[in-house]
């Protein structure tokens, strides 16, 4: 039986070996033989609303479908107790597999020793997700920091993620 098996093997490489294909030329021309690459058609929005606010948009093509983004960034403040943006956004995407639709949001908040984020999203007829973290870092002492992060994340119908981190630093 194993005799059979390599023979079937060697059968099958020396015949790969000798087959080559003969391109007939049938007097068409070369841009009608070989298809072209479409060039991928985007029109995408920048613009600032506003003294805090900005749209943001792109909506394109290409082979695999036509896609649209779109939403609204806004920064509510950036003072002495830190910089707080949000965002919302929604995508569409259109292609031969089926279509999908999704929407979203966060906020994020920084300041010199923390930064915390919160972002949520829904894909219409299908789950929401959310996820949120968390960090900041101290000075201890002359030569020492301390480091707190932690996370959070859902996704509807499943079990949470979580996770947390303390770190003590010392530079000799």
């Amino acid at each position: 039986m194993k005799f059979l098996c390599v023979l079937f093997a060697i059968v099958c490489a020396v015949a790969a070996q000798e087959y080559y294909v003969e391109l007939v030329d049938d007097g068409y021309p070369e841009w009608y033989l070989e298809p072209q690459m479409r060039v991928r058609r985007d029109l995408t929005v920048d613009q600032k609303v506003g003294e805090n606010g900005k749209v943001f948009g792109t909506l394109g093509a290409n082979d695999d479908g036509l896609f649209g983004k779109g939403g609204y960034e806004h920064q509510f403040f950036d003072d002495n107790r830190g910089k707080l943006t949000g965002q919302a956004t929604g995508t569409r995407v259109l292609g031969p597999l089926g279509d999908s639709s999704h929407f979203g949001g966060g906020l994020n908040w920084e300041n010199s020793n923390a930064a915390a984020s919160l972002d949520v999203s829904k894909q219409i007829h299908g789950p929401t997700s959310w996820s949120a973290a968390g960090g900041g870092k101290w000075p201890v002492g002359k030569n020492g920091d301390i480091s707190l992060q932690g996370t959070y994340d859902q996704i509807s119908g499943r079990r949470p993620d979580y996770g947390g981190r303390a770190v003590y630093n010392y530079n000799w």
